[in-house]
């Protein structure tokens, strides 16, 4: 039987060929494009753990999982030039909300892409909707690309891999 470490090479050899070293990654709302984003952060889920103390058993606690915490999601990309970002917060929040009466979630897409446009590994996140968006900093003496980000609450995801 292979060791970890050996496996773990094997995967680190597959990602390098795939040229994920240089990625970014593609938000997509019920299938719908938001863009492609420099970089997500967020994309953790942390387990409580309950302890109950026995009597008489003086060595340890008992643990229990407990309720289960997904992240918002932090979105980091330079500015692009279409709506379909505002687009879907006006549906979450805005002139949509008010039009059909209804909080909306969705399912969004988390596609990590290689430098080539090869799709990696997905996340699929559920009952998604954005909480948070800040647009760039304006100064005209500074030398970086202006940014904006996204902030997106959700409740839990699963993973693909291609």
């Amino acid at each position: 039987m292979p060791s970890l470490s050996a496996l773990l090479g094997g995967i680190d050899h597959l990602f390098q060929s795939a040229g994920a070293l240089s990625t970014s990654f593609l938000l997509e709302v019920d299938g719908l494009p938001i863009g492609r984003f420099s970089a997500v952060s967020g994309l953790q889920m942390s387990v409580e753990v309950e302890t109950y103390a026995e009597g008489g058993e003086n060595n340890y606690e008992h643990k229990f999982p407990g309720r289960v915490t997904w992240d918002n999601l932090v979105f980091k990309r330079g500015i692009t030039h279409d709506n379909n970002l505002f687009n879907w917060f006006e549906m979450t929040v805005g002139p949509g909300f008010m039009l059909t009466d209804s909080f909306s979630r969705a399912t969004a897409g988390i596609t990590m892409l290689s430098a080539n446009g090869r799709r990696l590994r997905s996340w699929v996140v559920q009952d998604a909707f954005p909480v948070r968006w800040k647009g760039p900093d304006f100064d005209a003496t500074a030398e970086e690309v202006p940014t904006e980000e996204l902030e997106v609450a959700h409740h839990g995801f699963t993973s693909v891999t291609f």
